[in-house]
């Protein structure tokens, strides 16, 4: 059974800094794409971030470009995003999931069940 469960989510100051955790099971996490996503409050879910198999690939969406570093272990099934400069347009909740193409990923979608996400709100 696929398990994605995130954290590390929580409120912070504009410019602020957190870094979201993502812990896989029930799938072969070195055989996929993982990415990030967000939603926020009436919006759609949009893609964050992709990284490829073996880490070498790293693909960010235009408005987290520069602040956010995606990265992955893939001995211990579990992916990161190190989020700096963080923005009040960054509130949302975060998820993670994994596609079997980056196409798939940066259309927003994943091929796993999603999990609960974690909720990070950026806010003076």
């Amino acid at each position: 059974q696929v398990h994605l469960v995130e954290s590390g989510g929580g409120l912070v100051q504009p410019g602020g800094s957190l870094t979201l955790s993502c812990a896989a099971s029930g799938f072969t996490f070195s055989d996929y794409y993982m990415g990030w996503f967000r939603q926020a409050p009436g919006k759609e879910r949009e893609f964050v971030a992709a990284i490829s198999w073996g880490g070498a690939g790293k693909y960010y969406a235009r408005s987290v470009k520069g602040r956010f570093t995606i990265s992955r272990d893939n001995a211990n099934n579990t992916e990161f995003l190190q989020m700096n400069s963080l923005k009040p347009e960054d509130t949302a909740v975060y998820y993670c999931n994994a596609a079997r193409t980056l196409n798939t990923a940066r259309q927003g979608m994943g091929d796993m069940t999603w999990g609960q996400g974690t909720q990070v709100t950026v806010s003076s």
